[in-house]
């Protein structure tokens, strides 16, 4: 019989639902699939080399792996499925549980690159998973996201779910030797912005 998933002791709901689409915590099993799309995009992150297995295995067993213990981990990962396959991964970072806010991360296998449809589709229902996830289950009140000036299409749909935009980093990273704008959005618990868990 297969052990259940690992899970975050903070989240009450260890899956979120909508639809097809649900979140849960990362597993170890996920993680190489999660290297191969990060070194795929990695234009869009925070991310300056390629990741090596052996690089993401000691990454997630120094700083992920012991935070799902934690009442107030700093950061929450989660896998992103559609049934049951794997198309993202995302989560909660920089938690300031003092200051009840965190920045959402998100990155979608990029299989589905390319279909403007498709990436509308999933990336809302996780931003709604997310807010669950944040306001109504762990009592954060702001969530904030940063997002490069070349991915107009995200920033478009940040906004159409309630993220404001609050302001512009000029010229913030370079990008294939042209520098590049970062855009901040912000999104607060108190707007009623969340969905309840049904």
């Amino acid at each position: 019989m297969q052990s259940p998933p690992a899970t975050y002791a903070c989240m009450p709901h260890p899956v979120l639902e909508a639809g097809s689409l649900s979140v849960r915590a990362v597993q170890k099993t996920e993680i190489e699939a999660i290297r191969q799309w990060r070194n795929a995009q990695i234009d869009v992150l925070r991310q300056a080399e390629p990741i090596t297995p052996e690089q993401q295995e000691a990454y997630f067993a120094t700083h992920i792996w012991p935070q799902f213990s934690k009442a107030r981990p700093d950061t929450i990962l989660v896998s992103y499925r559609e049934e049951d396959r794997l198309i993202g991964y995302g989560g909660l970072v920089h938690v300031a549980w003092a200051h009840r806010r965190a920045e959402v991360s998100f990155l979608l296998d990029p299989v589905h690159i390319g279909d403007d449809k498709v990436v509308a589709r999933y990336f809302s229902a996780f931003l709604g998973l997310m807010k669950r996830l944040a306001f109504a289950d762990l009592g954060l009140n702001r969530l904030c996201t940063e997002t490069y000036a070349i991915r107009p299409n995200y920033v478009a749909m940040l906004e159409e779910n309630r993220f404001r935009r609050e302001g512009v980093l000029r010229q913030h990273v370079w990008i294939d030797g042209q520098p590049v704008d970062s855009i901040l959005h912000g999104c607060l618990a108190e707007n009623g912005e969340h969905p309840g868990n049904g």
